[in-house]
């Protein structure tokens, strides 16, 4: 299992369309083949810049998802509302404390 970090910086003006459509896909997002977890952050110091973190269970679920229809609608909508290039990591767990 690994998660997705995805850092996406939006004008101003768009951020209420944003945060309406994450409502309407984030369960479709979710419930996705090997999607265990989703969570949409935004940044405390600017109020433009969202985060979302997803834990997949393996690389080819997130691949599966990214070539998606479901993938490409999000995308081809939210893309056109960044101010900024969109960040990207994938990362492994190496410790957690609850």
């Amino acid at each position: 299992m690994f998660t997705r970090i995805v850092k996406m910086k939006f004008e101003p003006k768009h951020i209420p369309q944003f945060l309406y459509n994450f409502e309407e896909v984030k369960q479709k997002i979710r419930n996705f083949e090997g999607c265990e977890f989703l969570e949409l952050y935004r940044d405390q110091n600017d109020d433009t810049i969202f985060f979302t973190y997803s834990r997949w269970n393996e690389v080819s679920s997130l691949e599966k998802y990214r070539n998606s229809d479901l993938f490409r609608g999000i995308w081809k909508t939210t893309k056109a509302m960044f101010t900024a290039k969109p960040e990207a990591w994938s990362v492994d767990t190496l410790e957690q404390l609850s």
